[in-house]
C-alpha cells in the first residue's frame, strides 16, 4: 500500500491522488475568576486557550508550530509554541477573538486556521452548578485531501503519547449522542408535518375539484333553460 501511494505521489508531481486524511482536533479555552480585579492592572480572570488532538496521538510529528494570535492589546501578542502542550496562558478581563493558525511540517501544505471566540464569563447554568472553571472548546477536523508524499507518510506514522490520551472538558461522546438523537426527533417532526400538510393538500384538492363538479352541474342546468 505504501509503494502504491509512493508512485502515485510521483506521477502527480508530489501529491497523493484519491487519499483523503482526517485528523480531529479540540480547540478552546479554560478561564477562572480571581474573585476579585487585581489592582495592577483590572485583570480578573486567568485563562489558558489551546488545540490538542481529539485522539491519543502526538500530532507534532506533522504539526510544525501553532500560532495564536491575541488581541493587541497584549504585549508580543502574536505568540508560536513549537511543541506539546500547544497553549497559551495569560491574565485578562475581557473577551475577544483568538486566531489559531495550524502550521505543518511539509510546507508544501497550507495551514489550517481556527478563529476562537475567548469566553471568561460564566453563564446561568454553570453558577447554578457551581462550577469555578469556565470552559469553551470545540471538535473540528483538520482534513488532507490528497496530501503531499511526505504529509502522507508523516500522517500515517503520528504515535501514540506516552502520557496517555488528552483528557477533554467536554463529552464530546456524549454531546454527539445528544446531537444525533436531537437530529432524529427533528427528522420525525418534520415527516410528521410533511405529512399533515400533504393530507390537507389532498382535502383542498378535493374540495376545489367538487366545488369544480358543483359550478359546472349550475352552469348545465343553466343552459338547458331553467
Amino acid at each position: 500500500m505504501q509503494s502504491n501511494s509512493n508512485a502515485s505521489a510521483s506521477e502527480s508531481g508530489g501529491r497523493v491522488k484519491g487519499v483523503c486524511m482526517v485528523k480531529p482536533i479540540v480547540y478552546g479555552n479554560l478561564a477562572r475568576y480571581f474573585g476579585k480585579k487585581r489592582e495592577e492592572d483590572g485583570h480578573t480572570h486567568t485563562w489558558t486557550v489551546y488545540v490538542k488532538p481529539y485522539q491519543n496521538e502526538d500530532f507534532s510529528v506533522y504539526v510544525k508550530k501553532i500560532q495564536f494570535k491575541l488581541h493587541e492589546s497584549y504585549t508580543n501578542p502574536l505568540r508560536i509554541v513549537t511543541k506539546p502542550p500547544y497553549e497559551i496562558t495569560e491574565t485578562g478581563w475581557g473577551e475577544f477573538e483568538v486566531v489559531i493558525k495550524i502550521f505543518f511540517q511539509d510546507q508544501s501544505e497550507k495551514p489550517v486556521t481556527l478563529y476562537h471566540p475567548l469566553k471568561l464569563f460564566q453563564n446561568e447554568t454553570n453558577i447554578m452548578l457551581g462550577k469555578k472553571t469556565v470552559v469553551s472548546e470545540w471538535y473540528d477536523e483538520m482534513i488532507f485531501q490528497d496530501p503531499s508524499s511526505m504529509m502522507h507518510s508523516l500522517l500515517t506514522s503520528t504515535r501514540q503519547l506516552t502520557l496517555g490520551a488528552h483528557k477533554h472538558e467536554t463529552d464530546f461522546e456524549e454531546q454527539k449522542k445528544a446531537t444525533t438523537a436531537k437530529l432524529e426527533s427533528t427528522k420525525s417532526q418534520v415527516q410528521k408535518e410533511i405529512y399533515d400538510y400533504k393530507e390537507r393538500l389532498k382535502s383542498i384538492r378535493e374540495n376545489i375539484e367538487n366545488f369544480r363538479h358543483e359550478i359546472a352541474k349550475l352552469e348545465s342546468n343553466e343552459s338547458t333553460g331553467s
